[in-house]
């Protein structure tokens, strides 16, 4: 090392000094004045240790700083590494996230899924797999859209989860840091905009004669002019979805966001079958202050925020018409949260919906108003939910209401209403069970009741044919299992019961399948396997059995595999 070099030259130029200094002492009696003067050897020795210990100095000044820039860096690191393990001792302590419902509710904050009212207009992916409701923030995310978004993994999580997490947030952490050099989604009103979505490819076998290939809900007759098996594609339950960040408005934060798919009416065209239209499903404005919000728009219905958790049916909520409220209808709601202490919250909402009353619109443009809107009056609704957060997760017990009055022509005039109870219980940290039930009357337009909302008397344009809402009810259950923090298990079943006597005592039943429906179940198993946050697989078993008025019941079953992209 270079110091101790420097050292032993300062050893050996001391002994020099001094040897030459002990020859100059001895020879103090004898020396002639030529000779003091002819003696610089021992001033020449001391300059040059003098500027051997100077350049010693500067290498030892150089030395310490080093090694205080080594403790400062030490320092730093104890530092950094004592918060990282305080933030994780506080995210074990922490209960779990629930998810909403895929939405669904994915997530948007974003995706898929994806909480809450969400639950229908999201894909529910883990970790957002579930579509349940959670405690929700100031500023909410829309009713319509599941944010898709990433699981804090319990704390027992295992050595090859904690790799895989770490993993995942290294990848966020790097597409943080190229986030600058991606080009940005520009609003024309400068503020910001982004775009969230999911690719969907479904890839269905089908045993049994079904509604619809892509997403079945009935189960029917079979038919001698078609196969009772059928084997299909389909990427019309891919979604795009567009959010915007604007101003503060009277002290609230606004934003707005729209979602689509590619669900809508076939194409009337060669292999038109995979070809699906554009879909609008959602679209709202919100207002957001602390613990209250305004939103408008086309969104879910919040009065039945919860649904089950699929990606084998996005278009459409799974177990729809088996017991599943759903609709996408234009709504003005206002929400309202109340915290309770010892992490209870009660979460208050109330609002007026555009009725729905399961219209089949005309093909043409001309909107021609339904009979629920003929009434001149929107329909009324609310719920109120109760939550507690926990260590093994949120528990919700929620119930809703609604009415809405619907005209018939002639002056027939029918009361159509729905009382709706929600819960989520959290069983443990790897186990969670939700459900939802519904007791209603002329609620076909939201799938109660099987999509069957009145009957009649006799022929509908006599105007002696009486009109009376169909009576139903129904609900779905579903079991969640987390064996890890990215794959989740989820088995339901769901049932919807029109009152067989009032079918049997009407001859007539406004249905669009060939006679009217008694009674409609169907149940699922599907496994939802997130490699990253962004890429999902799932493999799905259905089962659909339908009974009409008949003594026969029909049947269906389809295994679905799915792989998803989240953007």
């Amino acid at each position: 090392m270079k110091i101790v070099g420097y050292i032993s030259r300062v050893a050996l130029l001391l002994v020099s000094a001094a040897v030459c200094a002990a020859g100059g002492f001895a020879q103090d009696a004898t020396a002639q004045p030529q000779d003091v003067k002819a003696a610089p050897a021992p001033t020449a020795a001391l300059h040059e240790l003098l500027a051997t210990i100077r350049e010693l100095q500067g290498q030892v000044r150089d030395l310490n700083a080093q090694v205080q820039q080594l403790n400062a860096s030490q320092q730093k690191a104890r530092e950094e590494s004592a918060q990282l393990r305080r933030e994780l001792e506080a995210l074990k302590r922490s209960p779990e996230p629930t998810t909403p419902a895929a939405t669904a509710t994915v997530p948007p904050s974003p995706p898929p899924v994806l909480s809450g009212a969400a639950a229908h207009d999201t894909p529910a992916i883990a970790p957002t797999l579930a579509v349940q409701p959670a405690v929700q923030p100031a500023v909410q995310p829309a009713a319509g859209q599941q944010t898709i978004s990433l699981q804090v993994a319990p704390p027992q999580e295992s050595l090859e989860d904690s790799i895989h997490r770490l993993e995942e947030t290294t990848d966020l952490l790097s597409a943080k840091v190229n986030d600058q050099a991606q080009t940005k989604v520009e609003s024309g009103a400068k503020y910001r905009l982004r775009l969230s979505g999911i690719f969907l490819l479904n890839l269905t076998g089908t045993a049994g004669a079904v509604d619809n290939l892509d997403f079945p809900e009935i189960a029917l007759e079979p038919s001698p002019f078609r196969s009772d098996r059928a084997f299909s594609g389909s990427l019309r339950q891919s979604q795009i979805g567009l959010e915007a960040f604007g101003p503060d408005l009277f002290g609230a934060h606004t934003s707005a966001r729209v979602r689509f798919d590619f669900a809508g009416n076939l194409l009337q065209e060669a292999n038109g079958g995979v070809m699906g239209g554009v879909r609008l499903r959602t679209g709202t404005f919100r207002m957001d202050w602390e613990n209250t919000s305004l939103v408008a728009g086309q969104d879910a219905l919040f009065f039945a925020p919860l649904a089950p958790t699929s990606l084998a049916s996005l278009a459409v909520p799974p177990l729809s018409y088996a017991g599943n409220l759903w609709g996408w209808t234009p709504q003005v709601r206002l929400e309202r949260r109340f915290a309770l202490g010892d992490g209870a919250e009660i979460h208050l909402a109330g609002g007026i919906l555009d009725q729905l009353s399961g219209d089949t619109a005309d093909p043409g443009q001309d909107r021609i108003p339904s009979w629920g809107e003929q009434s001149g009056q929107p329909g009324y609704a609310a719920h109120v939910n109760w939550l507690k957060k926990t260590a093994s997760g949120t528990w919700s017990l929620g119930a809703g209401g609604y009415y809405g009055r619907q005209y018939w022509a002639y002056e027939r005039n029918v009361d159509a209403w729905a009382a709706t109870v929600d819960v989520l219980v959290p069983i443990t940290r790897w186990a969670e069970f939700s459900s939802s039930y519904y007791r209603g009357r002329g609620v076909g337009g939201y799938g109660g009741g099987i999509g069957q909302t009145i009957l009649l008397s006799g022929p509908f344009g006599s105007p002696a044919t009486s009109v009376n809402g169909l009576d139903s009810q129904g609900g779905w259950a579903q079991l969640t299992l987390k064996p890890r923090s990215n794959f989740r298990i989820h088995g339901a079943f769901g049932q919807d019961n029109p009152f067989a006597s009032e079918l049997r005592a009407f001859p007539t039943v406004t249905t669009d399948y060939p006679e009217p429906l008694l009674r409609n179940q169907s149940w699922f198993v599907n496994g939802i396997y997130q490699v990253r946050s962004d890429i999902l697989f799932s493999l799905e078993f259905r089962r659909i059995v339908t009974h009409d008025l008949g003594p026969e019941a029909y049947s269906s079953n389809g295994v679905n595999l799915t792989v998803g992209y989240i953007f």
